[in-house]
């Protein structure tokens, strides 16, 4: 079955827009395939930690520091937000599993009870944090080598697709 017929046209529209055109923008700007892999790979990984607001500083901080091209690192990022929500769950029960820690509550009974236990709750919710950050960071070090590789071989393609809008000058703005 074809792509078009599996995508809407308007996701298509805006994974074309916001994704590949400033892809091929950078690309044509002079940045290596490489580089633009691991930025990309590194905002993808980034952007499904299990925390919440700290993606975007932490996606800064971390392209500054491994000198990653901060667009290209914004846009994984970005991009990776419905992955996010689909794993923030699992990353916490992977760390209570792992961890052997009190699993998390998801009736009402069991949240009103720990409503009543302000201090506990904080514990509980901080403890499930960083063992589901911890389970993360162990994924994507496995992960953000081999998603580089294959981003890589994706923009090679790419740029093969596109050689005249890679190779012609970038528009001045």
């Amino acid at each position: 079955m074809p792509f078009e017929v599996l995508v809407p046209q308007s996701i298509r529209e805006f994974i074309r827009c916001r994704i590949l055109r400033p892809l091929l923008r950078l690309l044509r700007g002079g940045i290596t395939p490489r580089r633009l892999a691991w930025s990309l790979a590194m905002g993808i990984i980034v952007g499904i930690n299990p925390s919440v607001g700290i993606t975007t500083f932490l996606v800064v901080m971390l392209a500054w520091t491994f000198g990653l091209n901060q667009v290209a690192s914004q846009i994984g990022a970005q991009s990776a937000s419905p992955l996010h929500l689909l794993l923030f769950l699992p990353f916490i029960e992977l760390g209570v599993h792992l961890f052997h820690t009190a699993r998390v509550p998801l009736n009402r009974h069991q949240i009103e009870h720990l409503s009543h236990h302000p201090l506990r709750l904080f514990r509980d919710i901080w403890q499930w944090e960083w063992h589901a950050l911890i389970v993360w960071g162990l994924a994507g070090a496995i992960a953000m080598p081999l998603l580089a590789i294959y981003i890589r071989r994706a923009l090679v393609l790419l740029m093969r697709r596109h050689r005249t809008l890679v190779r012609s000058r970038p528009a001045l703005h």
